[in-house]
């Protein structure tokens, strides 16, 4: 596959990109669509037209190099096809909670601390739809991604990372008696390992977005592991935040670990797993208080060196989910101080120990100890606060050089399962 280049595609919540790169993870074309927020009804259908069109806008010399592609989707996000894969009602959407009574069903079958034991799983979302709908409308339930891929294999499988919601179980890699039970894995795709060669892209569609006939489609990710898999991280101990509208954090740990708690859950990682947790603090507030400008010209004058000694708890709003678990939380932003520089470094430090809190409440429930941090997003580009987050973590903070979902994703049609450690490609 030495001439051959890669493609990966990432799906978000409002628009699509497209990243094509080389063997050596080189970047040779980046391509975005944006779709706006999208009304249920219009949803697959616009999702289905924007991979083509994605597809079809690589340059014509690296679509006929193409050796491999793979699509990431929203978590959770959930579609009830029939036999050919149309859509035969709206999409549940990845934030959807309407499946409260199905959540239930789900905890007492499987525990309370499963990820699927949540109103806005997948499990859930096809639990309420298949009393809905019956056999006759639905004969298979698909997560965003599936559905994507299987658009250009014509096979539907599921990867375990979009799988883990629907229940799988990531010792056997299979769907557990209790799903079974609940749901009747008859209308479930096959769970396989994300990179995992699904076969080739389908005859059909390589003839009509003309793309190299040995094309294979691998099985994708969801789009927040997309993103991990962009900066490259594969030692225990590693980890990515994302310094986005929301403060995610994501660490490779050699133990699982899961905790209903706070969010917290593990996703398969080869011989690893990749645990972590997502507070409700982040960028969303520096919005509230500061334009941009504002904060390249305020964080000059900062000195990450001195601590100013304001005890704030950034929230944009009541209520936090990690590294504490307080619907009911209030911001706190008080007192304020005379310079606004001082003010926006208070929020930086208050934002660099909630991620320290949440690596530290993460380590307390068994994940490996933190070594080193990756960081993506917009706070990655401010050096100021960069430094506070370093000083207060105690370990090396870098920027990551990649961290766009797509490229993520297209590292992992190059690399396939090899890409997660301990684990070969097939």
């Amino acid at each position: 596959m030495a001439n051959h280049c890669f493609l990966g595609l990432d799906f978000g919540t409002s628009g699509a990109r497209a990243c094509v790169i080389a063997p050596g993870g080189e970047i040779e074309d980046l391509l975005r669509i944006d779709f706006g927020v999208l009304p249920e009804h219009e949803a697959a259908a616009t999702w289905r037209e924007t991979l083509l069109e994605l597809v079809a806008q690589v340059p014509v010399g690296l679509r006929k190099r193409l050796g491999a592609l793979a699509v990431d989707g929203t978590s959770a996000t959930l579609l009830a096809c029939d036999e050919a894969l149309n859509p035969t009602f709206p999409p549940l959407f990845y934030n959807d909670a309407r499946a409260a009574l199905e959540a239930s069903a789900i905890a007492r079958a499987a525990g309370a601390e499963h990820p699927a034991a949540m109103a806005t799983s997948g499990l859930a979302k096809m639990l309420w739809l298949k009393k809905r709908l019956g056999l006759e409308r639905a004969r298979l339930y698909l997560n965003q991604a599936d559905w994507l891929s299987a658009q250009l294999s014509d096979k539907p499988v599921s990867d375990y990372h979009n799988a883990l919601k629907m229940g799988v179980d990531l010792d056997t890699g299979r769907w557990p008696d209790w799903v079974e039970y609940l749901a009747d894995v008859d209308y479930l795709p096959i769970p396989v390992r994300p990179g995992e060669t699904v076969g080739l892209l389908a005859r059909p569609r390589a003839r009509e977005l003309g793309v190299n006939a040995d094309c294979l489609v691998r099985a994708g990710t969801t789009d927040s592991i997309a993103a991990f898999l962009a900066a490259g991280v594969e030692n225990p101990g590693e980890a990515v935040t994302s310094l986005g509208t929301t403060l995610v954090l994501k660490l490779l740990s050699e133990r699982r670990v899961d905790d209903a708690r706070f969010g917290v859950y593990s996703h398969w990682f080869g011989n690893l797993y990749l645990t972590g947790g997502a507070s409700n603090a982040g960028g969303g507030v520096l919005r509230q208080h500061f334009t941009d400008d504002e904060l390249a010209e305020l964080s000059a004058h900062i000195d990450p060196n001195i601590n100013t000694g304001l005890d704030y708890y950034p929230l944009p709003q009541t209520g936090e989910r990690f590294p504490i678990n307080d619907p009911g939380m209030q911001p706190r932003l008080e007192p304020r101080p005379e310079h606004r520089a001082e003010f926006l470094q208070g929020i930086l430090e208050g934002l660099a120990r909630i991620e320290t809190k949440g690596y530290a409440k993460l380590a307390e429930l068994g994940a490996t100890p933190l070594v080193r941090v990756l960081s993506a997003g917009g706070g990655s580009r401010n050096p100021a606060y960069t430094r506070i987050r370093s000083r207060l973590l105690g370990v090396p903070v870098e920027v990551a050089a990649e961290h766009e979902a797509c490229y993520g994703t297209a590292r992992l049609a190059c690399w396939g399962t090899s890409l997660f450690p301990g684990t070969s490609d097939d």
